[in-house]
């Protein structure tokens, strides 16, 4: 424990340097004041080190839901006043509510709704609104309003006008931290190059160039105007609040994931929904915004040998310090060094290893990836994140909807039934087809699986007298299920046709199946262990 102290409070000063320039960066792309970003780091980093159980995680302002949420709050407030300010903070107590509602119903199996295709969309979408909402401050210009695609416009006819300075400054920052990333991970590159900028702002005069500076940070604690809230207020952000949880939840489960406190031991997901729900609640009461699980800055406490919370807690000592005593430091710190920073942060989101991944190993579910980037980038954000989750919903609905049935033969020379392959010698029973539904049997499929059936026994060689369903696959079944198979059985053994029933292995499949009366319609003679035992058995009865 001793020897860690050490560890913990390098990995706490190196987290630090990272995580304060892309706090003030993430500020600016929530509408907020640079200061809320770094008391959002605070609020997150506490929260989730009292309430959670990652040793490592590190929680803060985030880039991924930062977006989300400022567009979604735009409708309601303008960025910059009062109003939004608090509404900002009563959707980070809200986001917190629900986190931590999730941890008390043990839902951590949340996190598991959106697939990894439509996450590395919507990200993509993500970074696309960054790089377009970041231009301005890099090329010097005055942003523009309305649609993505208007604003990529206003900029490109802004390109003469450019401030070559602001470009400058906003590449140098952009190289300096995407080449420490990948070449010196443990160099706090954000950090210095954006440190080296303020430097030269200051040395060559360069706000008379026509470079906008941070300015010197509020010293004063923020206090959040609840007196502008209203009780409708809660209603109107509802939407929005579901849809930053869900982001929140997710990259949450993605980061215990990658950084487990012990690669062997159980993973507390659940619980740590509800100590990053511990920093929103914090965040809004420090009149911030909604924080969320960083996956870079985890990594960059476990690359630095952190071993705990103590990291977080040395980087938050240092953030509050600097807020104490250090808030004249960002006078000099140009606008265009943040966007730079905030470029790095895009194109970090723009996962394309993962989509050429996908594209080699997922086949079609590219689609996936191209469906949910541009529901993102072409409908305001938050709506586009919503239609992104709902398009994994969707498919995952489409999956139990619509599942995989096959029609098994017998390996040659072994009892082993298995689906055709054309690798291996195959065996018909003449007489017999055993089906196998791959998902469990409910209301959503019952009538496919059904047709499926029928549409087998349809086409089989030779007249079926005995069809086997393996039910290896089916985990569940539902009253509706249940009821339409035994309407299927019953028309069956009208024909002559036999039905047996094979390794229904669930138990909860087994206690429905028994409820609803499925056992009870086949009879305890037609259920089988193997399929090789029911073909036998039932040829051997003359079924």
């Amino acid at each position: 424990m001793t020897r860690a102290i050490p560890q913990d409070a390098l990995a706490g000063l190196l987290l630090a340097a990272i995580a304060i320039p892309e706090q003030l960066a993430t500020a600016r792309l929530a509408g907020m004041p640079p200061e809320a970003g770094l008391f959002a780091f605070v609020a997150g980093t506490a929260g989730f080190a009292l309430f959670g159980t990652n040793r490592f995680l590190s929680a803060g302002a985030d880039s991924t839901i930062a977006p989300i949420f400022a567009s979604g709050l735009a409708v309601f407030a303008i960025a910059g006043t009062p109003d939004y300010a608090a509404l900002a903070a009563l959707l980070a107590a809200m986001v917190g509510v629900v986190l931590i509602a999730a941890a008390v119903l043990r839902a951590g199996w949340i996190a598991d709704l959106l697939s990894i295709p439509v996450v590395t969309g919507f990200l993509a979408g993500i970074a696309v609104h960054i790089v377009i909402g970041q231009l301005p401050s890099v090329l010097g210009v005055a942003g523009a309003a309305g649609s993505l695609v208007s604003q990529a416009a206003a900029m490109w006819h802004a390109l003469p006008r450019a401030n070559p300075i602001a470009i400058g400054i906003g590449a140098f920052v952009l190289l300096t931290t995407r080449l420490t990333e990948r070449l010196m991970p443990r160099l706090p590159g954000a950090l210095l190059s954006v440190g080296l900028a303020a430097v030269a702002t200051a040395a060559f005069d360069l706000r008379g160039r026509g470079i906008d500076v941070v300015g010197a940070l509020s010293v004063s604690l923020p206090h959040p105007p609840i007196g502008l809230l209203h009780p409708a207020d809660v209603l109107r952000l509802l939407p929005l609040t579901l849809i930053v949880a869900l982001v929140c939840m997710v990259q949450t489960a993605a980061v215990l994931r990658a950084f487990p406190s012990q690669p062997d031991g159980p993973r507390h997901v659940a619980r740590d929904f509800g100590g990053v729900g511990a920093g929103n609640i914090l965040a809004a009461a420090l009149g911030s915004f909604a924080v969320d699980a960083s996956p870079p800055r985890t990594a960059v406490v476990v690359q630095a040998g952190g071993t705990s919370q103590l990291a977080g807690v040395v980087a938050v000592a240092i953030t509050v310090a600097l807020l104490l005593g250090g808030s004249g430091m960002f006078a000099f710190v140009p606008h265009a060094a943040l966007a730079g920073l905030l470029l790095a942060v895009a194109l970090r989101l723009f996962r394309l290893r993962e989509m050429l991944r996908i594209l080699h190993y997922g086949g079609l579910e590219i689609l996936q990836v191209g469906a949910a980037a541009v529901l993102v980038i072409a409908l305001p954000i938050q709506e586009g994140v919503f239609a992104a989750i709902v398009l994994s919903l969707l498919q995952s609905f489409y999956g139990v909807a619509r599942p995989l049935c096959v029609e098994l033969v017998r390996a040659a020379g072994t009892t082993v039934w298995w689906p055709p392959n054309g690798e291996h010698r195959e065996e018909h029973v003449p007489g017999v087809l055993v089906f196998a539904p791959s998902a469990p049997l409910n209301f959503t499929n019952a009538a496919f699986v059904r047709t499926r059936l029928a549409q087998a026994i349809a086409g089989a060689a030779a007249p079926v007298r005995l069809v086997v369903i393996e039910a290896s696959g089916i985990i569940d079944i539902d009253y509706t299920g249940s009821l339409m198979l035994q309407h299927e059985i019953a028309a069956l053994r009208e024909r002559g046709i036999e039905v047996a029933l094979a390794r229904l292995s669930s138990e909860r499949a087994q206690a429905q199946a028994r409820r609803a009366g499925l056992l009870d319609a086949l009879g305890a003679e037609h259920v089988f262990l193997s399929v090789e035992d029911a073909v036998q058995r039932r040829s051997a009865a003359g079924g």
